[in-house]
């Protein structure tokens, strides 16, 4: 399922003393099964942009178009729409509310009218996905720990089935162990579900780790959309924006600048190291030191 937003454009506080422009004509489409990253400083407007895709808010003026159908052409049918566009908002775990994992995984799908057979496949599929196992069904999800709430908030938006997900910075307020759990099931989400995902996040290194495609947010704007290379390159823009380029960006930069000879164009710690080692193996090998 494809996304388009075509000239879109909203207030808050339209004709008050307090009107805000969050969004200024934007444009962009997004094709089934991509992985997106949407990055910008706060106040850009990307907050109010996901809340769009979702229909949470109506364009002032513009459209979003699902699969080519304007989403809210009928009212009647905006449900459907958060169930096909699953927005998991930051700190979802706050969301939590049921006695026990399961019966809040299956919230969603029960809502949605399916039998309990139905039900239960989804929900145990989904927390299958997050890494949740049986033995958590039963517990309640406040004694589980930051990164397994954030992961079962996850699931019960999964449960529902959508086809787009987007993640509001799923891994703000985690330790670094909760956020590798946290990505390392964004990972699998991707692969096994092949859905398309929208990632908002202010980690330069995640974005460039994760994701294929990069839209930047300033003012409300797109003012960058491109690949992962294509975007970084443009550095001195984003440091413009009040944000930077992944931190091992700089240092191969810096390695350049005092004599080395590596690819310009590297933006994770995996790929540096294949390139230095590359280097210093292939010097080694040629008697240059």
């Amino acid at each position: 399922m494809s996304i388009e937003v075509k000239n879109l454009s909203f207030t808050y506080g339209a004709g008050t003393a307090f009107e805000t422009k969050a969004l200024d004509d934007i444009n962009f489409k997004i094709e089934k099964g991509e992985f997106v990253g949407l990055i910008g400083q706060t106040g850009s407007g990307k907050s109010t942009l996901i809340q769009q895709l979702n229909a949470l808010l109506s364009p002032g003026s513009g459209n979003v178009y699902l699969d080519g159908a304007d989403i809210h052409a009928d009212k009647s049918k905006l449900k459907s729409v958060r169930q096909r566009v699953g927005l998991v908002f930051q700190y979802p775990e706050h969301q939590l509310f049921e006695a026990t994992v399961y019966k809040d995984v299956a919230f969603g799908p029960e809502n949605m009218g399916l039998n309990a057979g139905e039900t239960d496949t989804r929900v145990k599929d989904a927390l299958r996905i997050v890494g949740l196992g049986e033995d958590v069904y039963e517990r309640s999800p406040f004694e589980l720990s930051g990164g397994q709430k954030r992961r079962a908030a996850i699931a019960g938006v999964l449960a529902m089935k959508p086809e787009i997900l987007i993640l509001d910075e799923p891994t703000a307020g985690l330790d670094p162990h909760g956020r590798e759990e946290i990505f390392d099931k964004i990972k699998n989400m991707r692969d096994e579900l092949n859905i398309t995902i929208i990632l908002v996040s202010h980690s330069m290194e995640d974005i460039a780790r994760l994701v294929s495609r990069i839209i930047v947010m300033r003012g409300g704007k797109i003012i960058l959309d491109g690949g992962v290379t294509e975007v970084f390159r443009h550095i001195d823009l984003l440091e413009q924006t009040g944000l930077a380029a992944p931190q091992i960006a700089y240092l191969i930069r810096e390695l350049n600048r005092r004599g080395f000879d590596l690819p310009g164009d590297i933006y994770t710690v995996d790929a540096a190291f294949d390139a230095i080692d590359y280097y210093f193996k292939n010097h080694s090998e040629t008697g240059v030191s």
